[in-house]
């Protein structure tokens, strides 16, 4: 395999941010390494190769990682081969790709905008606020504590289990439960550590069906691509919200029905 340099004080810097801290008890867990990799990968792309100061590589995931395992120590100890460092991401990514990804899809009070939150090192990259299911886990739970952990906010108390949309995205099911009248005065926070770049409110009218929408691009200056993991949701998170708006009228047009016809009654009786 042949491997585009990358200059030895960004595989330190990479080092130091995504793996040398990893606890000693976690450096054989190949899994969570690997996702530590790819963060260390989307931080190399965003953040040096960005930087026009400095003419670099566009290495991919492959090689940033054959890299980093021949770079650190304990890496090069226990991977001394392209071959199975290879082997071992394969494994990673098919791992990865079953795992589902449940989350919440968060509508202000009049069900206009909706809540998306920026990817810390792929700037205006946005999403929904969502995570990883845990062995065993039920979905619903996983939503409530995801979205806690990536925004500050409770779900639990508002959870409908019915109430959600899924889709396969890349090979991986990702579930959202749909959670309506969230304030948008709110004060969102994030408990993670270098997860969430920025949690935002975003109009629904504003946002992509597709990647080749323009939408996004004309109305806010952010490309469409930047919401592809938000627009294959948007068409049916429309059509509930044009439900339920159907529903909440019809609801008020039963009440004021009911209440003229207990007028006329109270009018017949007298």
């Amino acid at each position: 395999m042949a491997l585009r340099a990358i200059p030895l004080d960004i595989l330190d810097d990479l080092s130091s941010r995504f793996i040398t801290n990893i606890p000693v008890e976690n450096r054989k867990n190949w899994m969570h390494l690997f996702f530590q990799i790819e963060l260390a990968y989307w931080f190399y792309l965003d953040v040096y190769y960005k930087d026009r100061r400095r003419k670099l590589n566009k290495c991919n995931m492959d090689e940033l990682s054959v890299h980093l395992c021949r770079h650190i120590p304990f890496l090069r100890a226990h991977l001394p081969r392209v071959d199975i460092i290879l082997k071992l991401l394969r494994q990673w990514r098919e791992y990865k790709h079953r795992i589902p990804t449940v989350g919440a899809i968060m509508l202000n009070e009049d069900m206009s905008k909706v809540l998306l939150v920026e990817s810390f090192w792929r700037k205006n990259l946005w999403g929904f606020p969502k995570g990883k299911v845990n062995e065993d886990e039920h979905p619903a739970l996983c939503a409530s504590r995801e979205v806690l952990e990536e925004t500050g906010f409770d779900i639990s108390l508002f959870i409908n289990k019915n109430h959600f949309i899924e889709h396969e995205i890349k090979n991986q099911l990702v579930r959202l439960y749909i959670i309506p009248g969230v304030k948008e005065s709110t004060k969102f926070q994030t408990l993670t550590t270098n997860e969430i770049g920025n949690i935002k409110w975003f109009s629904l009218s504003n946002l992509p069906y597709t990647t080749m929408d323009m939408t996004p691009q004309v109305k806010m200056g952010i490309e469409p691509k930047n919401f592809f993991l938000v627009a294959p949701f948007i068409r049916e998170i429309k059509l509930w919200v044009k439900q339920q708006r159907e529903e909440e009228l019809s609801m008020i047009y039963r009440h004021i029905l009911r209440k003229k016809i207990r007028e006329e009654m109270a009018l017949v009786t007298h």
